[in-house]
């Protein structure tokens, strides 16, 4: 087996946090339980997936305030919250206040872009500035700029009994270091790299240019060089990998079909670029500890990064996201060359 070139440094995971419509409350506080354990098990950090109008975790931030005072040790990220529904200065103070609260644990990630099935919310979301809306990188440059402690505003002092301040409130001085963002293309990796963000990679990527059959490692690869040659802290710029993997070492029989049998669904999808962006998707990891761990090593992008936040399947049961963060900081941590703080 091919050593990696980065020891494993730190091992997250991911989750999207289901819900049912009659019971939210239920999958909401499954999220946080699964967190906890996260930190029982010695995880380094653990990531929430953002979802609107779904049945899925609408307000990360809000979640991960929770978790802050449930948890002492583990980050607490969001991987990734999509800036086109957020206003950036309103965000930057809540993410502020979270980072605060959890004593400087906050990872927040972020993307830009249109939202969503834009032409049916943009009435409901920006009924008036809906085509004045801008939703490219100078989205995340406000942002930016708001965490790190730029003005917001001319005015300054005391006015009456109330003083004001001409910057972000309250003004976290570590979070501006702790930003992320989520891209798949080569722009989003220089973008973020010549701001000084940290990267995360996930299981998509954009297949721009390549010719044949784009390897997916190999595009993955690309974009954590270019992001660390844009990045004034070059090779030591951070970087975590999100791939979908599931060990079953410790799973039941019923638990390994219904693994397989997720990972089969998805699989068609990997084989060519998807849609007119040229999506490529990696496919899910599905076996023992030692098998994805061979798996892995073999990745050329893999090999790059000493950070992963793997992503939990969708759609699986508590019992089931038990069993597979338990053999990840078990048996898969362990065999990718991890070690436990705890």
């Amino acid at each position: 087996m091919p050593p990696t070139s980065r020891p494993l440094r730190k091992l997250g995971f991911l989750t999207i946090g289901l819900f049912d419509e009659e019971d939210p409350r239920r999958g909401h506080e499954s999220t946080l339980e699964i967190i906890e354990l996260g930190e029982r098990l010695g995880f380094d950090s653990a990531w929430l997936r953002h979802r609107h109008l779904q049945y899925g975790i609408s307000s990360p931030v809000a979640v991960l305030a929770a978790a802050s005072q449930r948890t002492r040790r583990i980050e607490l990220g969001t991987a990734v919250i999509p800036l086109g529904w957020e206003n950036p200065l309103r965000l930057a103070e809540d993410l502020a206040t979270v980072d605060l609260l959890s004593g400087g644990r906050l990872n927040p990630g972020v993307s830009v872009g249109p939202p969503m099935h834009y032409d049916q919310v943009k009435g409901a979301l920006y009924p008036d500035t809906a085509e004045a809306e801008d939703f490219s990188y100078e989205r995340v440059r406000r942002l930016l700029g708001f965490v790190r402690g730029e003005p917001a505003t001319d005015f300054s002092g005391v006015e009456g009994f109330e003083v004001f301040s001409d910057r972000v409130q309250p003004h976290s001085p570590g979070l501006g270091r702790r930003l992320w963002y989520g891209g798949g293309s080569l722009g989003s990796a220089r973008w973020a790299g010549e701001h000084g963000m940290n990267f995360l990679v996930s299981s998509v990527v954009k297949a721009e240019g390549a010719e044949g059959a784009p390897d997916f490692a190999e595009i993955q690869l690309s974009h954590i060089r270019a992001f660390r040659a844009a990045h004034p802290d070059g090779e030591a710029a951070r970087v975590s990998q999100g791939l979908v993997v599931i060990p079953t070492d410790s799973a039941s029989p019923e638990q390994r079909a219904k693994y397989e049998e997720y990972a089969a669904k998805r699989t068609p999808r990997t084989a060519t670029p998807q849609g007119p962006a040229r999506l490529m998707f990696a496919p899910d990891i599905v076996g023992t500890s030692a098998e994805i761990a061979e798996r892995l090593h073999a990745h050329a992008a893999f090999r790059e990064v000493d950070e992963v936040a793997f992503a939990l399947p969708f759609t699986f049961e508590h019992e089931d996201y038990v069993q597979i963060l338990t053999d990840m900081a078990t048996k898969l941590g362990p065999a990718l060359g991890w070690r436990s703080g705890v």
